[in-house]
């Protein structure tokens, strides 16, 4: 071979190299570079607990914003997953989920129940109580399902902590026959560190799966009630399952928060077993009377959000893909 042609085929060798190299360093963001984003309007309205435990249907209408990611080019329908965000609103652990799930080919509906109601910190929650949450959720799902790359049989819902009872509670024949759309249901309830309550008839479900993730150690929300909720659904024959982490707390999938975080001062219910009384309020079923959240002698201060627990964080992560696929019928 002359010294041209060596220099030309070397020149081309190493160029394909580089170039092959610089693919593979890129590959995770080429398949991100796949993903259509769609920014939307959700019309919903805003009630209070005692409204939605009524029945009442004339809240405050508010208009949301959320962001929907289609992961793949084409025409075919996907199935999707909507993410309810917890008290601290839309973080970059929402935003890992979504990318978990558009990896596998899931698209993702990310709510963004706060800033449309006027609050942007986690300091004041009382515009929003967790249970009315799930008309957020039901308005997503209305308009998701009418998407045209969208499989309006295979779209579920996933909550973390405050959205994570929106999530679950969506499951109720209760609510669903008030608020839930009449062109689709939801495939799935999934819910991580969930505020669990005893309400009226809260194991008459739809009947599609419901799975559980909580932290044993959790000191903002106990799991207690939801060890309770899941006997009482196991008992009316519900395919529901709670996966329990020891060692593990509250927000333990926050991998961008690598160290502890103290909540010294925050006031929280982790004592309190809260059952739905007559009238829409919730009573504290120790003391038989009406909850008091600012003077009720259960209420405790206190608490810890710790990505501790890299194990927990890992294994939920696989047995919610896991669950989705099977589910989904997707192929792997």
């Amino acid at each position: 071979m002359d010294e041209d042609r060596m220099t030309s085929t070397f020149g081309s060798n190493w160029m394909c190299a580089a170039v092959l190299s610089v693919l593979l360093a890129c590959a995770p963001w080429l398949a991100h570079a796949q993903t259509r984003f769609e920014l939307r309007p959700l019309e919903t309205v805003t009630l209070s607990t005692q409204q939605l435990l009524l029945g009442e249907k004339n809240g405050t209408p508010v208009m949301l914003a959320e962001e929907l990611r289609i992961p793949k080019p084409g025409t075919d329908r996907l199935p999707a997953v909507i993410l309810m965000h917890s008290a601290g609103a839309i973080n970059p652990a929402t935003d890992q989920w979504a990318q978990e799930f558009n990896n596998i080919g899931i698209a993702t509906l990310m709510v963004d129940s706060f800033s449309g109601r006027g609050f942007h910190t986690p300091d004041d929650q009382s515009k929003l109580a967790p249970l009315p949450m799930m008309i957020d959720a039901y308005r997503a799902l209305e308009s998701l399902a009418l998407h045209p790359r969208i499989d309006p049989s295979r779209i579920a819902v996933m909550g973390f902590s405050k959205g994570a009872t929106a999530a679950v509670y969506s499951s109720n024949e209760r609510f669903r026959k008030l608020y839930g759309p009449p062109n689709a249901e939801f495939a799935a309830h999934i819910g991580l560190y969930t505020p669990c309550y005893m309400l009226h008839d809260d194991d008459k479900v739809t009947g599609k799966p419901i799975r559980l993730f909580h932290g044993v150690a959790d000191d903002l929300t106990s799991i207690e009630p939801c060890r309770a909720y899941v006997q009482r659904l196991k008992a009316a024959g519900v395919d529901v399952a709670l996966a329990e982490y020891p060692d593990t707390y509250h927000a333990y999938d926050f991998a961008w928060r690598k160290e502890p975080f103290k909540l010294a001062s925050l006031p929280v219910d982790r004592n309190c077993s809260l059952v739905e009384g007559d009238g829409g309020q919730f009573l504290n079923s120790k003391t038989g009377k009406l909850f008091d959240p600012k003077n009720d002698p259960c209420m405790e201060k206190g608490a810890t959000l710790a990505y501790y627990n890299e194990e927990a964080t890992v294994a939920t992560t696989k047995a919610v893909k896991e669950f989705l696929v099977t589910i989904f019928h997707l192929k792997q």
